[in-house]
């Protein structure tokens, strides 16, 4: 925080002294290292004006200052240097530079002065053959946003959701881009909520696959369930995907309910779409949540009940076999008055009490379900 202010402080007498100055402090075009900006762009009446790929921030806002329009700018995991020059070119907030740096922001809507800051993390479904308990099946990212009267930021983190292909998409509907930078606004947000969507379906697939083999019968109808540690992998992606939607509701509903002077109000209508797709969303992740945990104690409930039944038929063959251990053991104590020990079909009569007596023992369990 103190090198971005002592940053502004620094540049802010030089601009004003000569407005060439910028590209002294623009970290961001510095020639020894990679630029962050991935790209950078002047919009007027809804069209891309034609510009070069060395068009720097400062460059962009000198059009549009003298010719109307907005910039949209874009920049990857840009490091405090970096994000410096053009914190101090567009005015933005410290606290809100201190966010868009630092990744792993909670989803949020935040004014500050002229510019509206806005967080959304980004989801993005890992395909696997098959879940395991270390399966990672989401990736999440960030993307930030600053929307200003005449500019439009973006900060993204994550090695995923590039927004190249949205803008060309944008590109090509110039009366919704003509609305400025609110309609971009919009169209991340969508976009973002869309990819919700796509998330939220796959993982339907996974839990319905879960579920399906928790409540599979095997062996002879008793199920054994499955790896309890893959319900809670699924469980613990499903609270990460949760993290992601369920704080952006509110952000999403104040810019479609609240009259905002930076949003357009052509394009706060479409923010409700939005805000509805977010809450159909929402549903389905709380919905997966509570019944990951139904499947969880199901699991656990098949595991307990197999054990019951290993137990009862340890059991029952126990008493079985109690039965000839009792009579043999009377018959070796080796007594000389024992009943039937002179008897010539003592031996064949003793061997057939105890196969009936074990015989009706086994049938009675059977009926009764312990066989």
């Amino acid at each position: 925080m103190s090198m971005i202010r002592d940053l502004r402080d620094a540049v802010r007498p030089a601009l004003r002294k000569d407005s060439t100055s910028y590209s002294s402090y623009d970290t961001t075009r510095d020639p020894s290292s990679v630029s962050a900006v991935v790209d950078c762009a002047v919009y007027r009446d809804g069209r891309r004006v034609a510009c070069d790929d060395t068009l720097t921030p400062h460059e962009a806002m000198l059009q549009v200052r003298r010719d109307g329009g907005f910039a949209w700018i874009g920049l990857h995991e840009p490091t405090e240097a970096e994000f410096a020059g053009i914190a101090a070119e567009f005015g933005l907030h410290p606290l809100a530079v201190e966010d868009a740096v630092h990744a792993h922001q909670r989803p949020k809507l935040e004014r500050y002065d002229d510019t509206l800051f806005t967080v959304f993390k980004t989801i993005h479904y890992v395909e696997h053959a098959e879940l395991t308990a270390t399966s990672e099946i989401v990736e999440t990212g960030e993307v930030m946003c600053f929307t200003g009267r005449d500019f439009f930021i973006t900060v993204r983190h994550g090695g995923h959701g590039s927004l190249r292909g949205l803008r060309r998409r944008l590109q090509d509907e110039p009366e919704l881009l003509a609305k400025g930078p609110s309609s971009v606004l919009h169209t991340i947000a969508d976009h973002v909520v869309d990819g919700y969507l796509a998330v939220a379906d796959a993982m339907q697939v996974d839990i319905d696959d879960v579920e399906n083999e928790v409540f599979a019968a095997t062996g002879k109808g008793v199920s054994r369930g499955v790896d309890a540690g893959r319900i809670y992998q699924l469980k613990r992606e499903v609270l990460e995907f949760k993290r992601a939607v369920q704080p952006l509701l509110r952000p999403m509903q104040l810019l479609s309910e609240r009259p905002m002077r930076l949003v357009d109000p052509d394009i706060q209508k479409y923010f409700r779409d939005v805000a509805d797709h977010l809450a159909r969303v929402q549903e389905q992740v709380l919905g997966f949540d509570e019944l990951l945990n139904s499947i969880l104690q199901a699991n656990l409930a098949q595991a307990a009940v197999a054990q019951n039944e290993d137990m009862r038929k340890i059991t029952s063959w126990a008493a079985i076999i109690a039965v000839p251990t009792a009579v043999c053991g009377v018959y070796g104590m080796n007594f000389d008055h024992m009943p039937e020990l002179h008897w010539r079909f003592g031996y064949p009569m003793v061997l057939g009490l105890i196969g009936v007596v074990c015989y009706s023992i086994h049938r009675t369990l059977k009926r009764n379900g312990w066989l």
